[in-house]
């Protein structure tokens, strides 16, 4: 029965996310997502009892999904973490599907929804740089992705996708992270 409702939650979260990319992250509604996500809405209100714990839920969802595919490269080697990061990122935007487009639901909504976005990304920004050869290069990558990656979800591309991919095989190049992929 508990993976039957873990898997009806899930479901619910991905209609949620595809919803908030597809018509924008203000225009979530809970019929259209019970209809998404093949649920009634009374369904959908059995696991999230408001559009503001919904969204609440999202922002979780994306976190949680960053921070598995950290832990997954925290015992793989020095700079295993940034590379995971950029790897992330850079899947993300290649897909034309931001996962994030959750965090904007959010923010569109009540923008105290994502107060523990600071903390998780603290937490990230803590983890990359200890397992990083040079900290502070680490840091610099880390907001220069966070820059990136928000003129887009902003929909204010500054680079087109051969300029992004020259910028990523140089930031990848200063923080030896082109040596860890060809040796690998």
């Amino acid at each position: 029965m508990t993976q039957k409702k873990n898997d009806t939650r899930q479901k619910i979260l991905q209609a949620a996310s595809a919803l908030a990319r597809e018509s924008g992250p203000g225009n979530i509604s809970l019929d259209a997502v019970a209809a998404r996500a093949g649920v009634s809405k009374g369904g959908l209100l059995y696991h999230f009892a408001s559009k503001k714990i919904l969204l609440e839920a999202l922002v979780e969802d994306f976190l949680i999904g960053v921070e598995s595919e950290l832990d997954a490269a925290e015992d793989a080697g020095p700079n295993a973490m940034l590379d995971a990061y950029i790897s992330l990122n850079m899947r993300e935007r290649l897909c034309r599907d931001p996962a994030a487009s959750g965090l904007l639901a959010a923010l569109a909504k009540d923008p105290q929804l994502l107060a523990p976005v600071g903390r998780y990304e603290r937490g990230f920004l803590d983890r990359i740089r200890a397992n990083a050869t040079d900290p502070e290069l680490a840091s610099i990558a880390f907001f220069a992705l966070h820059g990136l990656r928000s003129l887009e979800l902003l929909n204010c591309r500054v680079l087109d996708d051969e300029e992004t991919a020259r910028f990523i095989t140089a930031l990848r190049h200063r923080l030896g992270l082109d040596e860890d992929v060809n040796a690998s």
